[in-house]
């Protein structure tokens, strides 16, 4: 949780505060709906990593939590596989594909914790 927060509160920051420049990195034309676009994705990065931050001592497995494990692994998930396919016809494929694998690496990490039911704790008396 803690380092999918930094990692989402990172981009947040980035994309609120810098958008001009994040979109002239990528390539893209950095004015207009373009930077409202890329303020508004901050604006969800920054939420998502508070979120994260503040479930980081919350028991995530089970039915506690659920909503938060569920939204973590459909955004990994769905932007895991959006990446993966920028990477094969973008220019800088190697960066986007790394941060792709940075992506399914929290999507699987929340899958797990999504899909298996945590293992029962045998009372010591």
């Amino acid at each position: 949780m803690i380092a999918s927060a930094a990692a989402m509160g990172f981009a947040g920051l980035a994309l609120t505060f810098a958008p001009q420049e994040v979109l002239a990195w990528g390539g893209a034309e950095p004015r207009g709906f373009a930077v409202l676009m890329a303020q508004a994705a901050g604006a969800l990065y920054a939420g998502f990593a508070m979120l994260n931050w503040m479930a980081k001592d919350v028991a995530i497995g089970g039915i506690y939590s659920r909503p938060v494990a569920v939204g973590n692994f459909a955004h990994f998930c769905l932007m895991g596989g959006a990446l993966v396919r920028l990477s094969v016809s973008a220019q800088r494929s190697g960066f986007i594909l790394l941060v792709a694998l940075l992506y399914l690496v929290f999507a699987i990490g929340f899958g797990l914790l999504l899909f298996i039911s945590p293992r029962s704790v045998a009372k010591t008396e």
